[in-house]
């Protein structure tokens, strides 16, 4: 049986109850999996629980985007950029599959936030400092140069452009690969588990209470550190143990809408200026377009993030704005997602001028909080937690510890040489499955989202003879691949987090909402009951991601 699967948890809770770990994780957003792997790869041994779904907060919102932080240089948080810069060429690294180059177009527009000089040198030092090199290093523009590569542009104000490389990703799924190739390292790490309260030996913090939320049954785990990892839910596990003192958070809301590529056919992503000053993106994937971001305060259910209707009319506006030709109504929009940026609040400052880096807090109780930072910059935020922890293990129990691996550590779904060969295996996969009816751009779908696991979800297709309707057929093995192999416990999992559909093609969940719960029912033999209320819960999720408060 695969370690990482639904069908484990029980083995995974006996041994969450029977070992006491180095550290015990609470989180399970890209900033917990990367201290995950990070600490199991150096030789800890390392427990990680999630109280709903892998990257179901913040993980799975963002723009999607591992990228170099140019809009970072307007605040000269030169650190930062370089930073971040440094880690996207790491990230990309070790998972080409995964983290795919993006280019992407600033356009200069009279009056905009960047002109034709200051773009020019930002975007150098934006090379310099991200130690850009090749085919990826800036290009200014001329306006007709800026036209031809992107013909949506606003010809009438348009100077010229900046053309620089970014790259794209999927948020949800490189927090579960991170997760799995922690899981290769005897990670025992468990979703649908959350910590209600701590355990404290002598004044310290050594575990914590955890319930099952599918059956309620509680249970204990014991560790010598404790790492908060809880995201926009960071100050509530601080509010449990006593220490939300001094520092706190300030969540701000993103907002990203999708809509299908014809209504807004950008051939390649867009960075442009929003008449209010901020700037916005615009980024085609597939069949569709997505455009985002707002940044706006937020103090309500963190537990329920939907987007409003005066967010998605500011999006659309902003769209209609940038792009003369473009004319996008509510009635285009095919889907959306909300999400929270826990960042850190300083006094004075609007939600957009707020700083993006991480801060780590420790308590008197000896409770290891983590909140802000970048999805980029997720490995050096987990060197940072786990390098406190191994000096603190040294310090008190004369332990060693690897130095940091995860600079080398493939992610699951490689190992690739480059690009290239993620090019070059695409191709592969697109023969393979054309003899079937399947289409080159199932192929991108099915690598993007998997790499070369993708071998072992078309020898399961291979098996599926019987079912007729090739998409089901796919869908099936895509199913049985996920449940067995990525801890998936529900279609909402399915749907949302480990294949993106409910953001990027959300036809096929309307077509194949009910193929797909008779899977899950017979997999895990759901009663009606329990079938009904797994079917309620992904209507309410489309209902979010279709409908606008």
């Amino acid at each position: 049986m695969n370690n990482f699967s639904f069908f484990n948890r029980t083995n995974i809770q006996q041994e969450l109850q029977n070992t006491e770990f180095d550290v015990l994780i609470i989180g399970g957003g890209i900033t917990g999996a990367g201290i995950a792997l990070d600490a199991a790869s150096r030789g800890m041994k390392v427990a990680l629980i999630e109280k709903n779904d892998f990257a179901s907060g913040t993980s799975s919102k963002s723009t999607k985007l591992i990228h170099g932080g140019l809009r970072y240089l307007k605040q000269f948080d030169f650190w930062l950029v370089k930073e971040v810069g440094t880690e996207r060429a790491i990230v990309h690294k070790l998972a080409p599959h995964l983290v795919i180059p993006e280019k992407m177009i600033l356009p200069l527009i009279e009056g905009g936030t960047y002109g034709s000089w200051l773009t020019s040198i930002g975007l150098k030092v934006y090379d310099v400092l991200a130690s850009v090199e090749g085919d990826d290093k800036r290009k200014m523009l001329d306006k007709q140069e800026a036209l031809e590569k992107e013909p949506l542009l606003p010809e009438s104000i348009l100077n010229g452009a900046g053309f620089y490389a970014e790259y794209r990703t999927d948020d949800a799924r490189l927090t579960i690969e991170i997760l799995k190739t922690a899981s290769q390292y005897d990670a025992q790490i468990i979703n649908y588990t959350e910590a209600t309260e701590f355990i404290y030996e002598d004044k310290r913090v050594v575990g914590a209470s955890v319930t099952d939320t599918f059956n309620g049954k509680q249970f204990d785990i014991k560790a010598k550190y404790v790492v908060n990892a809880a995201g926009p839910w960071v100050d509530e596990l601080r509010q449990i143990n006593n220490s939300k003192i001094g520092k706190r958070l300030h969540l701000t809301k993103g907002v990203h809408l999708v809509v299908p590529h014809e209504k807004l056919p950008v051939k390649q992503s867009v960075y442009f200026d929003i008449p209010d000053g901020r700037m916005m993106f615009a980024i085609p994937r597939g069949k569709v377009t997505y455009f985002g971001t707002t940044d706006t305060n937020y103090q309500e259910n963190k537990d329920k993030v939907e987007t409003s209707i005066v967010d998605a009319l500011y999006l659309i506006e902003a769209v209609n704005n940038m792009f003369p030709e473009i004319h996008l109504t509510l009635e285009d929009i095919e889907s959306s997602w909300a999400g929270l940026r826990p960042l850190i609040h300083e006094e004075g400052k609007s939600a957009s001028e707020l700083s993006r880096k991480d801060e780590i807090f420790v308590s008197d109780t000896k409770l290891i909080s983590i909140a802000g930072g970048k999805l980029t910059g997720y490995r050096k935020m987990a060197e940072r937690i786990v390098d406190i922890i191994a000096k603190k293990m040294k310090r008190r129990f004369e332990t060693e510890f690897e130095p940091i691996q995860t600079e080398d550590i493939i992610l699951t779904g490689g190992p690739f040489q480059n690009y290239k060969s993620v090019k070059l295996y695409t191709k592969q996969v697109a023969k393979r499955i054309k003899v079937d009816g399947l289409t080159k751009q199932d192929a991108n779908y099915l690598v993007h989202n998997y790499g070369k696991q993708t071998d072992v979800i078309l020898d399961k297709f291979d098996e599926f003879t019987t079912i007729e309707n090739i998409d089901q057929r796919l869908l099936k093995a895509e199913i049985w691949f996920t449940i067995q192999h990525e801890m998936t416990c529900t279609p909402t999992d399915f749907f949302m987090r480990r294949t993106g559909r409910l953001f990027f093609d959300k036809p096929s969940v309307d077509l194949f909402k009910n193929f797909t719960l008779t899977e899950f029912k017979n997999y895990f033999n759901w009663d009606d009951t329990t079938t009904q209320n797994q079917l309620q819960k992904l209507n309410d999720k489309i209902a979010i991601a279709i409908n606008f408060a």
